[in-house]
Parts: structure tokens; sequence; C-alpha cells
């Protein structure tokens, strides 16, 4: 089955701020149809990967992220913001395309040797993909790829992740706000 998931995304402009076009995923994800497009693609890029955790950002990372790790046999490991997590964690500051922030991780919850899928809802600058990369390393498992559901291609993202295994479902290459 085929599914339109770009004319599922519903396109708000200048939000979170002016000149900023805001990608919300959730009709997509609200569609059973939607998600199960956006889990199944996903799923069947990583699944030769032999992924043993996916690891989502908050919020919208765990949205799917649970779903792609049940349907890859995989443990789901979370990466939260500051204060959110009750036990040891380790951090790393990123940037955003619109500020910075940092996200944190149980130092336990990815193990040295695991192979790591991590997964977001959107790459815009690469920034919270990169800093989940460097929080997997940083624990000595593996990252064996890195996948969205969407991508912006005028936005350095995919640079940013140089040397990673890159998936986007659905990519934009300009941010036309309108007006």
């Amino acid at each position: 089955m085929s599914y339109d998931i770009d004319g599922a995304i519903r396109r708000i402009p200048h939000h979170p701020k002016p000149g900023i076009l805001f990608y919300d995923l959730m009709p997509l994800f609200e569609d059973p149809a939607g998600l199960a497009a956006c889990v199944d693609g996903i799923a069947g890029w990583a699944r030769p990967r032999e992924v043993d955790v996916v690891l989502g950002a908050e919020a919208r990372g765990f949205i799917i992220g649970g779903a792609i790790a049940h349907a890859l046999g995989a443990g789901f490991a979370c990466a939260r913001k500051p204060g959110k997590l009750p036990y040891e964690v380790i951090s790393r500051e990123y940037d955003l395309e619109y500020g910075t922030d940092v996200l944190e991780l149980h130092r336990d919850a990815i193990r040295p040797g695991q192979r790591v899928l991590v997964h977001d809802d959107l790459l815009a600058t690469g920034g919270t993909a990169a800093a989940k990369c460097q929080l997997v390393e940083e624990l000595g498992a593996e990252v064996v790829g890195v996948a969205f559901v969407v991508e912006l291609t005028f936005l350095p993202g995919r640079e940013r992740l140089a040397g990673y295994d890159v998936l986007s479902l659905v990519s934009y290459d300009s941010e036309d706000v309108g007006e």
C-alpha cells in the first residue's frame, strides 16, 4: 500500500517564530495508515542493520520511536530535557534552527557494543540528532543509522550527520512561509 506522507503533513507558517514554516506531523500520526507508513518505512530500512535499541528524543521522537523499536524487536531509549530523568544521566548541549537546548540520557540506557538506531520526526539543522549520536558513542555503542520522517534539505542537517547512514521518508528543498 502506498501512502501520501507529504499530503498528510500540515504546514503552519510563522511558528514558532516569524519566518519559520512548521511541519506538523500530528495529522499524519493521527491517521492509522499514516502512522503505519512511517513505522513500516523506517523499520524496513533499519531491519538489515540489526538494531538493538532505538533512541528517540522528547517529544515527537517518542511518538513512533517505540513503535519502530517494537517492529524491529528492539528496545527503546529516550533522550529527554534536563531534569526529566530520575537516574544518573549524561547530557549534551546542541544548537537548534532557532536556539539551543540540552538532552539527557540515562547512563545505563544504552550499553557498550549495542547497535543503535537514532530516530526523530524531522531533520533540520541536525543538532538534536548529532547530540543523540554523540551520547550513543559516549556510552560505547554504535550508531547504525539515523532515521527521520521529514528532512529539510535546505538546512545543513545531513552535512552535520556526515559519516552516518541517514534515511528520510520525505524531504523539502525550500521553506516558503507565504504571507
